[in-house]
């Protein structure tokens, strides 16, 4: 996937909002909560997501993922598809569609009805 495959599938999921931030990443979030980050590393894309404590455990230590530079520094669970040899485009769509979800289902109800009322 490149970086405008991934943008393109992150505008796609309902009330998903854009910002370049932290010198230049690509941030999509919901209701102002990241779920996935659009990156370069070694002038390769680099895709990152929230994952739950299972998935992060299987994923940490694939080929071409790792854990998230900085977040899972802090305990955070975020993995870090890196190379080509990491998650193949429906998988990592899998895995943001997971994240998404998780951010917005940790937002309070008020809020998910709010933006669900707008949908």
């Amino acid at each position: 996937m490149n970086h405008i495959q991934f943008n393109k599938f992150c505008a796609s999921l309902p009330h998903a909002t854009y910002v370049v931030q932290w010198g230049g990443s690509h941030v999509w979030k919901v209701a102002g909560k990241v779920f996935a980050i659009n990156t370069q590393v070694n002038n390769s894309p680099a895709f990152t997501f929230k994952t739950s404590e299972l998935s992060f455990e299987m994923l940490k230590d694939q080929q071409g993922l790792r854990p998230a530079p900085y977040l899972a520094s802090r305990g955070l669970k975020w993995i870090q598809n890196y190379a080509d040899n990491g998650l193949n485009d429906e998988e990592l769509k899998a895995y943001v569609r997971q994240s998404y979800k998780m951010v917005f289902q940790s937002l309070p109800n008020r809020k998910q009805s709010e933006l669900n009322d707008k949908s």
